[in-house]
């Protein structure tokens, strides 16, 4: 994964603070670069970042970009790699356009990095981290030499990047195709998944039907001697390369099938129908009836790579998730605190749902925080009708991430249009108080934005 870059010395990354982009950034660490960047606010992962030996300020000044990467006499040496998240205006990417520096997106750069490598994407509008996660899992533990660029710290790497032997021809690469600005584009897998083309990213796409066109514009870049692997039902247009199907509903004569899904002791429990093979006894190391669904896409490719299907057991068993997926924070007999991602209405009613099927007998309380101005006004219906699923709503105001505010647009719209009576807009102090008092029986912190700060103090109530 080196040749296009071997005169680089110095990578620079504008918003290092993301998870795609902190990926790169461990990934030219290892490979010998002199890695440093600049994010807004620091973060428990920048703060990782940090202690790996990277360089990070918060300040958007040019006289804190390091003195190597600054002497023009380098500027050859340099690469800039940038998040879509980083405003037009910002000095320091004022200064390294205006002295003709190397600048690309975060996702030209993996589109370099996976060119010469057979690639494995996973593509959605939810789903795809866990996916693509289990999916490295599944390889690396099967003894696959296997690289991996993950949207989220997988578990048992601990990271959001596996790094394999680039050299050898047995090389395999994993990456999470995101949708995000068309940031997928710049793939073209040998394998693929999409796992779902729900509408999102309305203020890039403006509507749904552009959305799933470029999904399908994606499906069509799998090379023509591949397999595009989707969930049934998704209308991928035309592909030059094998297609197969998979599906977990009983009614659904899909190429790849989750049958007997069942929990027991807490686990899920499910067999995989596939055109060659039957495999029953499957347990999924992480709960939820959708991750069931991530795991037969994830077990597809797998097989398809040449994963043994006993070897499949024991990766499917041994996965214990990504940070922030469906994540068990607290477990006993009082409490179950979950923390999810969720910030998008399918994947809020997933959740829910699956601690619904987990906890039959339990009152199921919710914190969500909206996630972007533009997505509460797209979705607002669509996010109330989710969180009507739970007995007690909490909610805290939205996270703007890179939008402005828009007018009458705000965590009040959401909760208007909440149907359950139990349903409170707090602020965060008053938040704990409330949990303090009211002790949930099962509780999941939901949300995208900067509600990842509250699961340590929340955790800290709860196993209190």
């Amino acid at each position: 994964m080196k040749n296009s870059m071997q005169h680089i010395r110095y990578v620079y990354l504008l918003g290092i603070g993301g998870i795609g982009m902190s990926a790169l950034a461990r990934y030219f660490k290892a490979d010998g670069k002199s890695v440093s960047g600049y994010d807004k606010t620091p973060t428990p992962l920048t703060q990782a970042l940090s202690d790996e030996g990277i360089e990070i300020h918060f300040d958007d000044d040019v006289n804190r970009i390091p003195v190597a990467i600054r002497n023009l006499d380098n500027k050859s040496q340099v690469l800039v790699i940038l998040t879509p998240a980083v405003p037009a205006d910002h000095s320091e990417l004022a200064f390294f356009k205006s002295n003709g520096y190397e600048i690309a997106k975060r996702s030209k750069v993996l589109g370099m990095l996976t060119a010469d490598h057979f690639t494995l994407a996973v593509a959605g509008t939810h789903g795809k981290t866990t996916t693509s996660t289990l999916l490295a899992h599944i390889l690396h533990s099967a003894g696959m030499n296997c690289s991996a660029f993950l949207g989220g710290i997988s578990t048992n790497f601990g990271s959001n990047l596996l790094i394999g032997d680039s050299s050898k021809p047995d090389h395999k690469v994993v990456v999470e195709a995101d949708e995000f600005d068309r940031s997928f584009l710049t793939l073209f897998p040998e394998l693929a998944i999409i796992t779902s083309m729900d509408a999102d990213h309305l203020d890039i796409y403006g509507d749904p039907n552009e959305m799933q066109n470029t999904y399908r514009a994606f499906a069509a870049q799998v090379k023509p001697n591949g397999m595009l692997l989707h969930k049934k039902g998704l209308d991928v247009g035309n592909t030059a390369c094998r297609r197969m199907t998979y599906s977990i509903k009983d009614n659904e004569a899909a190429d790849f099938r989750g049958d007997n899904i069942r929990v027991e002791n807490g686990a899920y429990k499910f067999t995989l129908e596939t055109p060659l093979i039957k495999i029953e006894g499957l347990t999924l190391g992480l709960p939820g009836r959708h991750n069931v669904e991530n795991a037969v896409a994830a077990s597809g490719l797998a097989l398809e790579c040449g994963v043994k299907p006993s070897d499949l057991k024991v990766a499917l068993a041994s996965f214990k998730g990504a940070q922030r997926r469906f994540e068990v924070h607290v477990k006993n007999a009082d409490v179950v605190y979950i923390d999810d991602y969720a910030h998008h209405p399918e994947e809020l009613r997933a959740a829910i749902s699956s601690a619904r099927e987990l906890y039959p007998d339990k009152k199921i309380a919710g914190i969500f925080q909206p996630h972007l101005f533009s997505r509460t006004r797209d979705f607002a219906d669509g996010f109330a009708e989710s969180l009507s699923l739970l007995d007690t709503l909490y909610m805290i105001e939205l996270y703007p991430a890179r939008e402005k505010p828009i007018p009458g647009v705000n965590s009040q719209m959401i909760l208007d249009k909440v149907s359950i009576t139990d349903k409170h807009l707090l602020s965060r102090e008053d938040l704990l108080i409330k949990l303090q008092n009211e002790k949930p029986q099962v509780l999941l912190t939901l949300g995208a934005g900067d509600i990842d700060l509250l699961v340590k103090p929340i955790a800290q109530l709860l196993s209190a």
